[in-house]
């Protein structure tokens, strides 16, 4: 499972960040406990538009691009192809940090790296075996550190086992030694390797759904599969009852949603008759499926775009919900829908713990923290309190401003 990310100097992140899902004790409800640690299921960011919201996991999924591509698809970049903060002069000759803290086996693994243009400055990999607060320091690179070649990298105490010199003369300056490892199977790593291919995966709004409506119409060609979408698209209360598949051979399939008539079940053309609602839950799935079936950890950008408060509410409830999600899959997500944070709901769906805020600095550097952090009482009415703006994360926008901007322009205008 996902217990936090950890970056700076990314998108509109100058500073360091830090993304935690570990819960106190006592509270929120739903978090599991993993390798002595209380770790939530969901995480929420909520915030003005172009506050960071979306930068926190786009920044998540950079990282994990890195660590599965960084062999093959740096090489052909002079250097590394990142994306530091870019309002200030002195942010591009800065190290771009990034960090997760996952639990795998048991073991807690921390990961990360800092890259600069030119290359990998620093790497390392701690473990911390069974819950222990005792650290295994598995390795550790430095670029500086006695010039080049197997004087920057440190394997203390041998933790690591295996033939690790192989690895190193794979490894080029602006690549990863964990996607190297990855790459010639270098079988300790292989866990952590393997975790970013099922996690972090990424769904968002925009020309992101018709790749996400192809990838759940394949799916759809497994009976077991159908028959769980047909359920999820029945309980949303779309007036589906079914689904139609055909199977074209190599090209994607076919599919229409038959809905309740007064005549009978009548079959929709998904391109011309369903609402774009509808689509946006269909589309979303597949990959809400595949993570439930993985145990992954799934980004979405924008859940309540497109779908009713109701059911983004349901959605992170599935998550939260033991029996549903068995395998302990988690949901980062951002959003706008505040009933998230009320009692209009019969219960709150997010507890204080799971909520976290991004605000732009008027340096345009933005800035992430924890909703627990601007001291929230238990009996508070959250979702009043951050309309008000007291917790920030909200446009600083007057009542009636935009109206009084278009007036003064137009009676500019007209002079």
């Amino acid at each position: 499972m996902l217990v936090g990310f950890r970056a700076a100097n990314v998108l509109s992140f100058r500073e360091e960040f830090e993304l935690s899902l570990l819960a106190p004790d006592g509270g929120d409800r739903a978090a599991r406990s993993v390798a002595g640690l209380n770790v939530s299921p969901v995480a929420a960011i909520f915030g003005a538009n172009a506050s960071g919201k979306t930068n926190v996991l786009s920044a998540m999924r950079w990282m994990r691009h890195a660590v599965l591509d960084s062999v093959a698809d740096w090489a052909r970049a002079e250097g590394v192809p990142r994306r530091p903060f870019a309002l200030e002069k002195e942010a591009s000759g800065d190290a771009s940090l990034f960090e997760v803290d996952v639990v795998l086996g048991g073991d807690r693994h921390v990961y990360g790296f800092e890259v600069s243009d030119e290359r990998v400055e620093t790497e390392w990999l701690h473990v911390y075996p069974r819950g222990s607060r005792r650290r295994q320091v598995w390795f550790e690179r430095d670029a500086d550190r006695l010039g080049s070649g197997a004087g920057e990298y440190r394997f203390p105490s041998d933790w690591l086992k295996g033939a690790k010199r192989p690895v190193i003369d794979y490894t080029r300056p602006n690549a990863l030694f964990l996607t190297a490892a990855g790459s010639l199977h270098l079988r300790q790593l292989a866990p952590l390797h393997d975790w970013f291919k099922h996690n972090l995966w990424l769904v968002g709004p925009g020309d992101d759904l018709r790749k996400r409506d192809a990838a759940t119409r394949w799916r759809l060609l497994r009976p077991e599969f159908r028959q769980r979408v047909e359920g999820l698209l029945g309980v949303a209360d779309l007036g589906v009852v079914g689904v139609e598949v055909d199977d074209r051979g190599d090209e994607t399939p076919e599919v229409s949603l038959v809905h309740r008539g007064k005549d009978g079940p009548v079959p929709f053309d998904m391109g011309q008759q369903e609402s774009f609602g509808t689509l946006a839950w269909f589309a979303f799935l597949g990959p809400l499926l595949e993570a439930l079936d993985e145990g992954a950890a799934l980004l979405v950008d924008e859940l309540d775009s497109s779908l009713h408060p109701l059911l983004v509410a349901e959605v992170v409830r599935l998550f939260e919900d033991p029996v549903a999600n068995p395998h302990g899959a988690q949901l980062v997500f951002t959003g706008h829908d505040v009933t998230l944070l009320s009692r209009a709901h019969v219960e709150r769906p997010l507890d204080r713990e799971q909520v976290w805020i991004t605000e732009k600095r008027r340096t345009g550097e933005s800035e992430l923290y924890p909703l627990t952090s601007v001291g929230v009482r238990a009996d508070e009415s959250l979702e009043r309190g951050y309309l008000r703006g007291r917790y920030g994360g909200v446009p600083h926008i007057g009542l009636g401003d935009m109206a009084l901007e278009i007036e003064r322009r137009t009676a500019g205008g007209e002079a």
